[in-house]
């Protein structure tokens, strides 16, 4: 039974029984793994997505790649930069649009992908640790059907690319 109410005074409420709470305390966990298996590459998790989704999209442009990894443009550009200031990703004019950047992942940027992916894989097992299989697969149907319903929420929607 909830507790009772006093006048003027908010309905106590336990923030661990808020489902805002625990994705947001699942996203902490989820960057804390990723940050302690990829730490020596000196990547992060919007490093990690940007480069992936330029490697399976070679020429990709970055408001394409800002839609594809639910960023805005201003933040998407803040990645590229850093990810081109280390010599991972190259911007190109596009020859269609003289506004608009292509990207494209330089032998350095393939490299740091290549080293990345078996830590990230790796991260991804310890975040799914505690739950059995068929567990895994529910809470994967789950999350995609949350993400995917409340996309039009989001500050930056996603557009998949699959």
């Amino acid at each position: 039974m909830p507790p009772a109410k006093k006048r003027g005074q908010p309905v106590a409420r336990h923030i661990d029984e808020l489902p805002g709470h625990n994705i947001r305390r699942l996203h902490q966990i989820s960057v804390g793994i990723f940050l302690q298996e990829l730490g020596e590459l000196g990547i992060t998790p919007v490093q990690y997505a940007a480069l992936q989704t330029v490697a399976n999209h070679p020429g990709i442009d970055q408001r394409t790649l800002a839609r594809a990894i639910a960023l805005d443009t201003s933040t998407t550009g803040g990645v590229v930069d850093r990810l081109e200031s280390r010599g991972c990703l190259e911007r190109r004019t596009s020859p269609e649009d003289r506004r608009a950047r292509q990207l494209t992942l330089t032998d350095a940027g393939m490299q740091l992908l290549d080293e990345a992916v078996p830590a990230m894989l790796r991260a991804q097992e310890l975040i799914l640790g505690p739950l059995s299989p068929r567990q895994r697969a529910e809470f994967l149907k789950l999350l995609h059907l949350l993400v995917d319903t409340n996309n039009a929420h989001s500050r930056a929607p996603s557009e998949s690319m699959k």
